[in-house]
């Protein structure tokens, strides 16, 4: 597909099974279905092959949208981990504190 630049090639494919593809394939096909129920048709047993067509077209559209999703999630991770590391006075550590040093004292009322 041509909306993924060349930086986001490096990165990993996302799974086959992943959550857009699951929920766009079950769109396509509820459009399938919800078509033939309004052309008076019996909507699970005609036009078996656009059903098929149209959860196939709306997995692939879930793949691509997430790798698009993953190269944008991974686009601003790269710039906010380079803002931090040109930036280390505005990220300081801090002291640690135990758990008793940060919760006040329990004192029950009965």
């Amino acid at each position: 597909m041509g909306f993924i630049p060349d930086q986001g090639k490096g990165l990993p494919p996302p799974t086959i099974a992943n959550r857009n593809s699951v929920w766009l394939a079950g769109v396509g096909w509820c459009s399938a279905v919800l078509h033939n129920a309004i052309n008076h048709r019996p909507p699970l047993k005609s036009g078996v092959h656009r059903q098929v067509l149209l959860a196939t077209i709306g997995w692939f559209v879930g793949y691509y949208v997430t790798k698009y999703e993953n190269y944008t999630f991974a686009r601003l991770d790269r710039d906010m981990n380079e803002y931090i590391r040109l930036h280390p006075q505005e990220f300081a550590a801090k002291e640690k504190k135990t758990f008793a040093e940060i919760v006040e004292p329990f004192h029950p009322v009965r």
